[in-house]
């Protein structure tokens, strides 16, 4: 079977596996050369005859961002990296499309991870699309003469790239679904939030929404220390002209030295979505309150011990929620608020409670409490299947969600936390959870009660699957002053 799709920049052939086609490696923006890894993406040049889409592209540049996970960029790897995969059930199908938006803190991540093989997915009625996207100084540091958010920019040009081509591989362009993790979810509020106007995108699903939003002088004060450290101006052309595994180098000191004094930043981390007044004006859930995206719908939610995989590893007494509510700059009194709205659990535990707070359960609750106040079509979920690994050290922790999501058990990310096992409850929930996904993507409905300020309804991911009311409640009051009535 001769798998050739021609798309606005030219012909590419993809590969059959079972009954699902997959193009990999398709350039949506050119080559991250010199000042251009630094610049708005441009397109890609057109290309003759057919282009082998049958692998992956290269990452785009990055460092190692986690011990014992393998590099995903190495000096001297390709340029052509702002590239997109397709898989598809059907190619003449006209079917919905979910277009994926991977995490990693805008640090690392990269599509051609095991953990995002869409196959499976597609199988289940879809066209899925990953995407590449930049990260770190390249994607979201501050550049004097360059827009800020240039990974956001990836990513619209992206979904650009959607709406003219996703036709020819059997995708529907007026019914296109964003989703992403972590950092992925970040971005995909950013783009409802502040892009839902343009038309690229029709419903969008939120999973552990990352609090990583910064103002321009913050994002310029730590673009100012990194480039400062590597002794050149911040501009696209004299950045262009250091390498990449330079920057990398320079910019882990400055994000020590940010861990070192929490109260002090807004983010713990280097990188975070600039309000710049052009992709993104104000929070999200801010921005939805006022009706940013009341046509888009919106899935949003988070796992149940969000950060428990950073912190698991900490001796006790450096759980202290004293400290944690310092360097959240929450009042004193919040300590003892927590203690009164989760009874029974030890201090070490609210350390870790209040850190998935911040980081994760309340944007991930307060888009979908905004979107629903905005006159959106909202709903709400917690997924709270603990990790039977590990002595169940980790719970429902961070990223767990992802192997759910995509019907994989056998990837980087599983590895460590299944240990060698697949659990008896992985398929039905992975089943479950899919099907609530796709059947989201092509109707808008996922299958269980919108979130409605009157009865706070979510789905509880577990074995069964129920629905509760306000499954949060105590933090989501402890927070009230940070997403006011």
């Amino acid at each position: 079977m001769d798998l050739v799709v021609r798309t606005e920049h030219g012909a590419v052939r993809g590969t059959v596996n079972g009954e699902i086609s997959a193009f990999k490696g398709i350039p949506y923006a050119a080559p991250l050369d010199g000042p251009r890894r630094f610049q708005a993406p441009v397109a890609p040049e057109r290309w003759g005859g057919v282009r082998d889409a049958s692998a992956f592209s290269a990452s785009v540049p990055q460092p190692a961002i986690m011990p014992g996970v393998p590099l995903l960029w190495n000096p001297g790897d390709r340029t052509d990296s702002l590239s997109l995969n397709v898989w598809t059930p059907d190619l003449g199908g006209g079917l919905p499309v979910m277009v994926w938006i991977h995490g990693g803190a805008f640090l690392g991540g990269a599509t051609d991870s095991p953990a995002y093989d869409a196959a499976r997915l597609a199988s289940d009625g879809v066209v899925v699309v990953t995407v590449n996207y930049r990260v770190g100084y390249e994607g979201f540091g501050w550049v004097a003469d360059a827009p800020a958010n240039r990974g956001i920019l990836d990513q619209l040009a992206a979904l650009r790239w959607v709406r003219e081509n996703i036709a020819a591989f059997g995708g529907d362009p007026g019914n296109v679904t964003i989703f992403g993790e972590s950092a992925g979810a970040t971005s995909v509020a950013a783009l409802i939030a502040g892009s839902a106007g343009q038309g690229l995108f029709h419903r969008a699903i939120a999973q552990s929404l990352g609090n990583l939003y910064s103002d321009e002088d913050e994002a310029r004060k730590i673009g100012e220390l990194i480039a400062g450290r590597l002794d050149v101006p911040a501009t696209a052309e004299a950045l262009g002209s250091v390498p990449s595994e330079a920057i990398h180098a320079a910019q882990s000191p400055v994000m020590q030295e940010m861990n070192a004094d929490r109260a002090a930043w807004t983010n713990s981390t280097a990188y975070a979505v600039v309000l710049d007044g052009e992709v993104l004006s104000e929070l999200p859930w801010e921005a939805l309150r006022s009706g940013a995206a009341r046509g888009v719908d919106l899935i949003s939610g988070y796992n149940t011990d969000e950060t428990k995989m950073f912190t698991v590893g900490l001796p006790a007494e450096a759980k202290d929620p004293a400290a944690m509510a310092q360097g959240l700059r929450l009042a004193p009194s919040v300590v003892d608020e927590y203690r009164a709205g989760y009874p029974g659990v030890d201090d070490a535990e609210l350390y870790t409670v209040m850190l998935s707070d911040q980081l994760f359960r309340m944007p991930s609750t307060w888009l979908a409490e905004g979107h629903a106040a905005g006159g959106g079509r909202s709903y709400l979920y917690e997924f709270s299947w603990p990790l039977p690994g590990l002595g169940g050290a980790l719970g429902a922790c961070h990223g767990l969600d992802v192997p759910f999501t995509f019907g994989v058990s056998e990837s980087e990310l599983t590895a460590v936390w299944f240990e060698g096992t697949v659990p008896p409850d992985f398929e039905d929930l992975s089943g479950e959870l899919r099907g609530a996904w796709v059947s989201f993507a092509t109707t808008g409905d996922p299958g269980w009660p919108a979130y409605t300020a009157a009865d706070r309804s979510a789905r509880i991911w577990n074995v069964p699957p129920t629905v509760v009311a306000d499954p949060i409640k105590p933090s989501r009051e402890i927070w009230r002053h940070r997403f006011p009535a």
